[in-house]
């Protein structure tokens, strides 16, 4: 499935194993086309894709911070974070 790269990502039609390798090139995508504040959509839910995006965003290098949405952007429902440029 193509994702749209436009800052931001909708999980909602994916399950938290999937994340380990879409998350990390989205990311990559994103910085490759300038956009380093980004948003990652995971729901409220159970908690288990919030956790497992925090997880991929906490060790991954492109990223310079992360932080739970305003109720603006989704709330804890949603994750931003900031990319370090390429």
């Amino acid at each position: 499935m193509e994702l749209p790269i436009d800052g931001t990502l909708d999980l909602h039609s994916f399950r938290p194993a999937e994340l380990g390798s879409l998350l990390p090139e989205w990311l990559d995508a994103c910085r490759s086309r300038g956009i380093l504040e980004v948003r990652v959509v995971h729901g409220k839910g159970t908690g288990a894709l919030r956790r497992s995006v925090e997880a991929i965003l906490a060790r991954s290098p492109a990223v310079a911070s992360f932080r739970p949405a305003g109720e603006e952007a989704g709330g804890w429902g949603a994750t931003l974070a900031t990319l370090r440029k390429p």
